[in-house]
């Protein structure tokens, strides 16, 4: 029977909702208790959240060390570049002040005049559908402030800037493989999620950059401070700084003036003969130091351009084989054994092992001739011969002494260590003179060391120093000796012999003369094998020529290696190794005059020595230099001076051209009346080159002054003489 009480019921419904009531309140506290025990939900600290809410914080960005050459001037430093974005939607736009792209036919035809783009790619970009803002790719990308100021001051609507932290390589082409690059990691600059904030986003891609990543890189500070509900600091509350520690700096071995002037040489060369790949390196053969270095292909620090055409570091990443050079060690190793006679004879031309015939360059030979003159001519038979007098066995222990089919520990990516075919009798004796064996250009420099540095082999070096930042303390590298593979008294043996090739006057080196200097040396043509049919390749000038000249001979200040491979000379006007001596003397004369700077002055002369002002704002630097009588030119627009010529504590005399850059970017000065030195002055501490014709003093330059010298390929000076 259903009950049909009513007031009953709602008794029954009354209780059951007072104790459901209760219940709840229960678990309500329990969960209130459980919260305020724990200090947390599902998983989440309260408290956490709560510091969260009313904790704000702010990055205090490092800056990656800078890179120096060893004078002290920027070589790499850290920049802010920046992105060009065109906003399309009119979603935000103000009708008077509109924040989108109006005219888009109008900002594509002044667009073109700032960034490498054309008009009607500009404005293909601007008429895609369905996109609130459009980026302009590479060439809207890494653009100086100088650019950006240039954009803005057009009052283009719906033009903005995105900023980007950057590494700057102020002198261009700069031994560029060896310092390489940094820069934010793939994807870095287009992923908004990931945008870089600080310098310490950059990683180093290549070169220095790479090997000293972890030493170059800073590591950001922070500052944690309290803030009320509307976003205010709140006064006296607790505040946690940590201080941003900066990359350390790094002092190169590499002499700027010499640097560009070797750049300079390289840049007319490679033009002249397009050649597949060429090194010149100068080192100081008694600390190892490279003084300068460069390579071709090569590309522009700042712009990336060229680095598509060789990406490999050919000092240490390139194998090669060494050809006739290698007969400096081959020699060097028959003097210490005792079996280098040089007033012995030989049979020149050829010569069997094994059935096979060893042919000299000039394969008739030139009779019976001394084994000095065997040196002098480069005869492959007469170094054949000094093999087997020595054994294959003492003879492999020399390579292994000189550092052959080792990797010199360079610290660079990828560095390979060659290789060595020594297993059989003819292997064995093609090695003397540079065949069948594999080399590295940093091998061939630290091995010629120790003929050039009195048996004392020296490691070669790029870095002379590291510099905390932050306190200053200088971490010095010193140089290393890495072995002792001959005696002093055999160096100086091989040294004095290695004149014959160059003073002989049936010498292979006869060209390399360089008056007022005694030079050691040896030339070498080593042949190449064709990927295609993998045979030697024959005639023309499919050959790796190459020399290493050490000077002055009798104690040798300077090394310089040289390699060129397959120069394109279509005339057959010269041989291929006359590319050779045409980077060859330029730079061994500019390197021994460079040192002797200094020895000789005029009483007469007024002289000045000029004061660092790098690093200090240019108004300060400008001030400091109004009574020294020298004749001052600024290169860019920026606030403050980052590179000088000539360097500090180096002596000039009154009058003369003192060139500054600033870290703005580069402007042209105006060149009127100006000296073919001073103009050279302007394109060693820019890295610019400068064509010339005529002679005399500037009356016209191609670039008007003021104008943004940055990707400028080369610049025309035209000189005149004055008349009467």
């Amino acid at each position: 029977m259903t009950n049909k009480n009513p007031l009953k019921n709602r008794k029954k419904v009354a209780i059951l909702l007072f104790f459901g009531t209760i219940l709840l309140l229960v678990v309500f506290a329990g969960r209130i208790a459980f919260i305020m025990v724990k200090g947390e939900v599902n998983g989440e600290d309260l408290s956490q959240n709560l510091d969260n809410l009313y904790t704000r914080s702010s990055i205090l960005e490092a800056n990656r060390g800078t890179i120096y050459d060893v004078g002290g001037e920027s070589v790499a430093m850290d920049a802010t570049s920046y992105s060009l974005v065109a906003v399309l939607t009119d979603e935000w736009s103000n009708p008077d002040e509109p924040q989108h792209v109006i005219d888009k036919k109008k900002t594509a035809e002044i667009l073109e005049k700032h960034i490498s783009m054309s008009k009607e790619d500009i404005l293909t970009t601007l008429n895609q559908k369905g996109l609130s803002q459009v980026e302009f790719g590479e060439a809207g990308k890494n653009l100086s402030f100088d650019t950006k100021k240039s954009i803005e001051e057009e009052n283009l609507p719906g033009l903005v800037f995105e900023e980007t932290p950057t590494r700057l390589y102020p002198n261009g082409i700069f031994a560029s493989h060896l310092i390489g690059y940094a820069a934010l990691p793939s994807g870095a600059e287009d992923d908004t999620a990931t945008k870089a904030k600080s310098s310490t986003d950059l990683t180093g891609m290549m070169g220095i950059e790479l090997a000293y990543d972890d030493i170059l890189k800073g590591t950001d500070g922070k500052t944690i401070y309290q803030k009320d509900s509307f976003g205010y600091v709140i006064p006296n509350s607790k505040v946690e700084t940590t201080e941003p520690e900066n990359g350390d700096d790094i002092y190169l071995t590499i002499d700027k003036r010499m640097q560009v002037y070797m750049e300079n040489v390289m840049s007319e060369i490679d033009e002249k003969y397009n050649s597949a790949m060429v090194t010149a390196t100068l080192m100081n053969p008694e600390t190892g130091a490279i003084i300068a270095t460069s390579q071709r292909p090569t590309f522009n620090g700042t712009t990336k351009d060229g680095i598509d055409q060789l990406w490999q570091n050919l000092l240490v990443e390139n194998t090669y084989e060494p050809g006739s050079t290698m007969k400096i060690l081959t020699l060097a190793a028959a003097i210490s054994e005792g079996v280098f006679d040089p007033n012995a004879y030989f049979q020149s031309g050829v010569k069997m092992i094994s059935g096979i015939p060893i042919h000299d360059h000039n394969p008739a030979g030139w009779g019976t001739i001394s084994y000095l003159e065997g040196l002098a001519r480069s005869s492959n038979v007469a170094f054949a011969n000094l093999m087997e007098k020595m054994g294959p066995d003492a003879w492999k222990e020399y390579m292994n002494a000189f550092g052959l089919g080792q990797t010199t520990n360079s610290g660079l990516a990828n560095e390979a260590k060659g290789s060595v075919a020594f297993d059989y009798p003819l292997e064995q004796a093609n090695t003397a003179f540079g065949q069948g064996l594999t080399v590295t250009a940093f091998q061939m420099l630290q091995a010629f060391t120790a003929v050039a540095n009195e048996g004392q082999m020296m490691k070669p070096q790029y870095i002379s120093k590291f510099v905390d930042s932050d306190t200053g303390k200088e971490t010095i590298v010193e140089p290393e000796v890495v072995g002792n593979p001959i005696t002093k008294e055999v160096a100086n043996q091989t040294l004095s012999y290695l004149k014959e090739v160059v003073y002989n006057e049936k010498g292979t080196g006869v060209d390399y003369q360089i008056d007022g200097y005694e030079i050691a040396a040896k030339t070498g043509t080593a042949e190449l094998v064709n990927p295609k049919t993998k045979k030697y390749y024959s005639g023309g000038t499919d050959y790796i020529y190459s020399v290493a000249a050490m000077a002055p001979a009798d104690d040798p200040k300077v090394l310089l290696y040289i390699t060129v491979q397959q120069p394109e000379i279509k005339d057959g006007s010269i041989a291929g190794s006359g590319v050779v001596k045409e980077i060859y003397h330029p730079i061994m004369k500019r390197a021994l005059e460079y040192l002797s700077l200094g020895e000789e002055e005029d009483a007469e002369t007024n002289t000045v020595k000029m004061p660092k002002v790098t690093g200090i704002a240019k108004e300060e630097a400008l001030k400091s230099l109004e009574d020294t009588q020298l004749n001052v030119t600024v290169v860019g627009n920026g606030d403050t001076i980052v590179q000088q010529l000539p360097l500090p504590e180096e002596t000039t005399i009154e009058n003369q051209r003192v060139v500054l850059m600033t870290n703005g970017a580069m402007t042209m000065p105006d060149m009127m009346g100006w000296s073919k030195n001073d103009v050279l002055k302007v394109s060693e501490i820019t890295g610019l080159e400068f064509t010339f014709k005529g002679e005399g003093y500037v009356v016209s330059q191609s670039l008007e002054p003021n104008a943004n010298m940055q990707g400028t390929n080369k610049i025309t000076i035209e000189l005149e003489t004055p008349q009467g």
